[in-house]
């Protein structure tokens, strides 16, 4: 193909379309990990015995890691070749794999889930930038660019299904071990199909800046789930008072580097930092939905976790139309308005997930109805945001611009996972406590009051009588804090959606004519 007023452009051939097949492979392997312990709560809970906010630490650490070094490693890329860093992540992944998978405490399994993020975030950006250096036609690149796009998203929608379908037969250690195969193919086959490429400007690497941006996340996040569970303490309220110092230091960074990992100049323009925001909110929205909702299914309903699975992919079916709806009426009613329409019919939905009742109507009916809403609300929302955001964007930060949307679609995940599950555990301890049976052991009744998956555990040690008792008790205790966390979504959901039409508004440009 041959542009007017350029040199022609090289067409991708069947060795590229080949090779993006096998860069969709740790691309899905990466999304999936972000949400495939989900259903293996209540296994790991009977087998390492983790206290609930070591709990929260196995679910988001991976997402916080991968978070703060995605920016970091693109450039790492850029300096020493994708493809070479590429194949060193697959690696890493595989071994921290295999660590993960025959982990024997809590304090084991979340630190192989950091180091996971750590390999993973070689792996996403390599895999992007691979992309838009095999794909020069803009419409291949555009079609390529939202394969790449749906691998991602459907990666954290299918690790529920596969981890379900794995713990159905197998110890939850195999949702790690699949990820081996996977990177063995990929080393086995990149050095073929896959290019090398380098940046031509040697960027500098902020090592000291992703460092920072960690130390401010991670103290926070621990300050946080310490004094959620626990109450005022003083080491945690210290920690929590270094992360913010941390944060503050990293934020002055940005502005005073010629080269600053966090463009934040660009934050500063309204419309892009607003979308960023929303952005932001939309994952936390959604990955807070679904580990409340994996957790009813298992822990409350009772059901296997491949038939858990199963139903937790019926609200797929309102996500699927939500999206073209959306897509289409943006182009009459505009991106920002549907966005926020998107953010009202997601609180509508945590809404209804405030009426989910043991003894009320099919509590199994009322939850799928408002996880449709909430999934199809926020993928509305996640669907016309990136495109907007590109638009708007100047074009000489678009590359920043999209490394930071990456970025706030993973560290808005884990805070949702982290801050909602907080909520959670928090609202579920003190529920559960004064409804336990006084018989009940120190040892049972302390493990049973941390979360529901280690009430689970503890009423298999006890006698039939009493184990009744216990899941009777932190079912009621689960179902008031998914109320609590229910409502607190939703608020947080309706006021993102006034942002929305304030921060993304275009100011009207009347031409009169004479």
């Amino acid at each position: 193909m041959i542009h007017a007023n350029s040199t022609p452009v090289k067409l991708a051939g069947r060795k590229e379309w080949i090779a993006l097949c096998v860069l969709c492979l740790p691309l899905m392997v990466v999304s999936m990990d972000v949400s495939v312990l989900f259903f293996a709560a209540p296994d790991i809970a009977a087998d390492l015995r983790p206290t609930a906010t070591e709990q929260l630490w196995i679910f988001d650490i991976y997402g916080f890691i991968l978070a703060g070094l995605l920016l970091t490693m693109g450039v790492i890329g850029d300096r020493i070749g994708r493809r070479q860093l590429l194949m060193m992540g697959s690696v890493g992944f595989a071994l921290c794999s295999l660590f993960a998978a025959f982990a024997q405490t809590a304090g084991s399994l979340i630190l192989a889930r950091g180091i996971l993020g750590i390999a993973g975030a070689t792996l996403m950006p390599s895999t992007l930038a691979l992309v838009r250096t095999m794909f020069q036609d803009p419409n291949q690149r555009t079609k390529a660019m939202s394969i790449w796009s749906a691998v991602m998203a459907s990666g954290v929608t299918i690790g529920p299904i596969i981890g379900g379908l794995l713990i159905e037969s197998f110890s939850w250690g195999s949702v790690f071990l699949i990820n081996i195969p996977a990177m063995a193919l990929l080393l086995i086959i990149a050095p073929f199909l896959l290019p090398e490429s380098r940046s031509a400007v040697r960027t500098r690497i902020d090592l000291l800046s992703s460092l920072l941006a960690l130390a401010a996340i991670l103290p926070i996040t621990y300050g946080v789930k310490t004094l959620a569970e626990n109450g005022w303490a003083t080491l945690p309220t210290v920690i929590l008072a270094a992360g913010l110092a941390a944060g503050l230091v990293f934020v002055r960074r940005q502005w005073t580097i010629p080269n600053p990992l966090i463009d934040l100049h660009a934050l500063m323009d309204r419309r892009t930092g607003g979308s960023i925001f929303i952005n932001l909110i939309a994952t936390f929205a959604l990955m807070a939905s679904a580990l409340v909702n994996t957790q009813f299914l298992q822990s409350v309903l009772g059901y296997s976790p491949f038939t858990a699975a199963l139903w937790s992919m019926l609200p797929s079916v309102l996500v699927g139309a939500a999206a073209p709806i959306a897509a289409k009426l943006s182009l009459s009613h505009g991106r920002p308005r549907i966005m926020a329409g998107g953010f009202l019919l997601s609180a509508i939905g945590f809404l209804v997930l405030t009426q989910v009742r043991l003894e009320g109507f099919s509590p199994l009916t009322v939850m799928l109805v408002g996880a449709g809403l909430v999934a199809a609300g926020i993928v509305s929302v996640m669907t016309l945001v990136t495109d907007y955001v590109v638009g708007v964007a100047p074009s000489d930060r678009a590359g920043a611009v999209g490394g930071l949307i990456e970025t706030s679609s993973e560290l808005g995940g884990a805070f949702g996972i982290a801050l909602l599950g907080c909520v959670l555990t928090a609202v579920y301890h003190h529920s559960v406590s004064p409804l336990l049976p006084k018989s009940l052991s120190p040892e049972a009744a302390l493990t049973a009051g941390q979360t529901i998956a280690g009430a689970s555990a503890a009423a298999q040690q006890l006698p039939a009588v009493l184990s009744s008792q216990v899941m009777t008790a932190s079912r009621e205790a689960f179902i008031t804090a998914m109320h609590t966390t229910s409502l607190a979504a939703a608020v947080l959901v309706l006021i993102t959606s006034v942002i929305t039409i304030v921060m993304l508004r275009d100011k009207k440009n009347v031409t009169r004519t004479a």
